[in-house]
């Protein structure tokens, strides 16, 4: 009898719900699976906890569990990478840097050399396999089920090779399914809540965190006319589209209290120091149509040079897709061109491109 060789799956198992459930689905799938707990930069020490409840987890599924100390590196890819890109006056996105250096590279990495064949993680997303021209394997990113929970904007930078040793066995649930498998399995972690913001600061905001590494300094704030109407504490500080301004500010009014509407970020200028608002979220201001890209990612072949690809985009998290064509312009950057003007876009964050069935395409990060 031919001997049956099992798979080995790292499951890399925050804490919560959902790496608790994919480790489980896997188990069940018939994998042989090993949970993994990274120990990553934390200041407000919940990381502790999450260690304690995946190890209960893992205990309950009765599966080996580790727990891997990346806190070096994470602060070093990831946390400095964020400090950097508001020191620049930029917005940085440390999610997609997270999956990137982190999960799908580090982590990787270690497991593969450990034995793993795959690694999976929480992560709402749909993986498929398919056939190219040269009946090679490849791999597709698709939107997930539960389509208010997809996580796919946050993994445009994923290769093939990494591809290849990836596993998301939630993307084709909805969230409610996931607790209620939870629920049923007796999970330690069923009812616990989904965390907020940026993981490693946990309730500590942004910017106290990022006043201990860049000095305030005092900026004009000014209208999209140009007037000084008060000032800020630093460009660094703000990100467009932001609305709770923290500034010291009178605006003249034309009409009753009531008339005013909310003031928003609209643009920064980093060598003035100078932050522009504009009132009301309709302002044409907080709009643009075209944008360009840096760190092109293509989860498959890129386009041939000077071709104009329809896609479907967002620029931010959640927003909601759009029509748009991209071409590449120079120096391997690119020119995303939208139909319909786009609200809040900020340089640092990524703008991630599907296709019209759902297909994650590929991302860059906005100029």
């Amino acid at each position: 009898m031919k001997k049956i060789t099992r798979k080995t799956v790292f499951v890399a198992m925050s804490g919560g719900v959902d790496s608790s459930v994919a480790a489980m689905l896997l188990r069940d799938q018939g994998y042989d699976i090993v949970g993994v707990f990274m120990r990553c930069y934390n200041l407000d020490g919940c990381a502790e906890r999450d260690a304690e409840d995946a190890r209960r987890v893992a205990e309950h599924l009765r599966i080996p569990f580790y727990a891997w100390d990346f806190e070096e590196e994470y602060k070093r890819r990831v946390v400095d990478y964020m400090i950097e890109g508001y020191r620049a006056g930029v917005t940085p996105n440390p999610d997609v840097m997270c999956n990137r250096e982190i999960k799908f590279g580090i982590f990787l990495k270690k497991a593969l050399a450990m034995g793993a064949d795959y690694v999976a993680t929480g992560h709402y997303v749909r993986l498929k396999e398919r056939r190219n021209d040269l009946d090679e394997k490849t791999f597709s990113l698709w939107a997930a089920k539960d389509k208010t929970k997809d996580q796919s904007y946050f993994l445009w930078t994923l290769t093939q090779a990494q591809l290849a040793h990836c596993l998301f066995p939630i993307g084709d649930y909805l969230k409610s399914e996931v607790r209620a498998m939870a629920r049923r399995a007796g999970l330690p972690t069923a009812e616990k809540k989904d965390s907020q913001g940026i993981c490693f600061l946990g309730k500590i905001p942004l910017a106290d965190f990022l006043k201990q590494y860049i000095p305030v300094r005092r900026g004009a704030l000014v209208t999209t006319e140009g007037k000084k109407i008060g000032e800020h504490s630093g460009v660094e500080f703000y990100t467009i589209g932001q609305r709770h301004l923290g500034a010291d500010f009178k605006f003249p009014r034309t009409g009753g209290a009531t008339e005013r509407k909310p003031f928003y970020v609209a643009a920064k200028k980093v060598e003035g120091n100078v932050v522009v608002i504009a009132e009301g979220s309709g302002n044409p201001a907080l709009y643009q149509k075209s944008l360009e890209l840096a760190n092109v990612n293509f989860i498959h072949q890129l386009p041939d040079t000077g071709n104009r690809v329809p896609v479907f985009a967002r620029v931010r998290y959640r927003q909601p897709l759009s029509a748009a064509n991209l071409a590449v312009i120079k120096d391997g950057n690119y020119r995303l061109q939208f139909e319909k003007p786009q609200k809040f876009v900020a340089p640092g964050q990524s703008a991630v491109w599907y296709s019209k069935s759902g297909e994650m395409l590929g991302g860059g990060v906005i100029l």
